[in-house]
């Protein structure tokens, strides 16, 4: 199957209407549409949000049967659907079928002709449902459900998903990534083996051939000590979205514009910025400058790449964002991936002095 994009990605939550607002203060998203019985959504209301070229739907159960409610009820707030665009919705269900995967819904057409949409979706990772979506008009409407208002934000210099981050289970990272590259067809790109202190993990990357699709996928190592992988795992109830990640073409303005709207981003200590000269060489911005904003730098064959990760606001601290920019790098940084993991790790150690004070 052809991917060419993530269509939307599908946020089950308590208050849809509370998160758009949240994320539209926060990041500069715009409501641009919203759904409901009126509307003909079934059992639930939906608020959709976004911008360039990332959407995002939020969806909050009006009825306990609806399946929204299944998954707060299990994980709390988190992504439930990953929308992939292809061609042929039709074909991508077919072939993922074929292939192994469970069937969550059948092919089904909404819409006039020359602006139809066709939604198919299968169970990928965990409970994660993944929408194969087709549309005859690129730039058309989301969904007849969904009525759109055509409202646009100034926006907060996010451009697109560039990857999402999941947490399995001990001992299920290889399967994971087998299924993903013979059910999805998509291709292993990177792997790596990250030790913080007692603690380790194992990560690989897959990614389609457009390179729209990317799951970075961790597991931790039950042989060394608890970690934040396995508080993850626990607390959210199984495997999931640890965080998504949004690509942006400068981040320095980013950052200012996110913090200034309140965003909380995880703190780096000054000496990962002391090492960072001798350990990149020239990255093109002051290292000063980044140490201020507490943004990471890192580099692969190809180019340099620009990282830095929210805290999470999520109600069981699992669900968190990242903002990357990438100048020529197409995987990932061993180092900034280091220094996320001790960063939450000081968050972790931060919350729990804080219940106990």
């Amino acid at each position: 199957m052809e991917i060419g994009s993530v269509d939307h990605v599908e946020l089950f939550v308590t208050d849809a209407e509370e998160t758009a607002a949240r994320l539209c203060d926060s990041f500069g998203f715009a409501i641009a549409g919203r759904g409901g019985a009126n509307t003909g959504l079934r059992g639930c209301e939906s608020v959709l949000l976004r911008q360039n070229d990332i959407a995002l739907l939020l969806t909050t159960a009006t009825s306990p049967d609806h399946r929204a409610a299944e998954y707060l009820r299990h994980h709390d707030e988190g992504v439930g659907v990953i929308g992939i665009g292809v061609d042929d919705a039709h074909a991508a269900f077919a072939t993922a079928v074929e292939r192994g995967a469970v069937p969550v819904a059948p092919p089904e057409e909404f819409g006039p002709a020359g602006a139809r949409v066709t939604y198919a979706s299968v169970l990928g990772l965990g409970d994660i449902e993944h929408r194969f979506v087709s549309r005859e008009r690129p730039g058309g409407p989301f969904a007849p459900a969904i009525e759109e208002t055509g409202s646009r934000a100034p926006g907060g210099g996010l451009h697109r998903i560039d990857h999402f981050a999941v947490c399995v289970p001990a001992g299920e990272l290889d399967e994971t990534v087998r299924r993903y590259q013979e059910i999805f067809g998509l291709t292993k790109t990177f792997e790596e083996r990250i030790v913080v202190g007692s603690q380790a993990m194992d990560s690989k990357v897959v990614q389609s051939r457009s390179e729209m699709l990317t799951f970075t996928v961790i597991q931790p190592d039950t042989t060394r000590d608890p970690g934040q992988i396995d508080t993850f795992v626990r607390s959210h109830g199984g495997a999931g979205v640890q965080h998504i990640a949004f690509l942006t073409a400068d981040i320095r303005t980013a950052v200012r514009t996110s913090a200034e709207r309140g965003v909380r981003f995880l703190s780096t200590p000054l000496s990962y910025y002391e090492a960072l000269p001798g350990r990149l060489g020239e990255i093109g911005v002051p290292v000063e400058e980044l140490s201020a904003l507490d943004i990471l730098a890192d580099r692969d064959h190809t180019g340099v790449m620009f990282q830095i990760f929210t805290e999470s606001t999520h109600p069981r601290r699992t669900l968190f964002y990242e903002l990357i920019e990438r100048r020529g790098a197409r995987t990932f940084g061993s180092n900034n991936i280091h220094a996320l993991y001790e960063a939450v790790e000081r968050q972790q150690a931060a919350d729990t002095t804080a219940r106990h004070a």
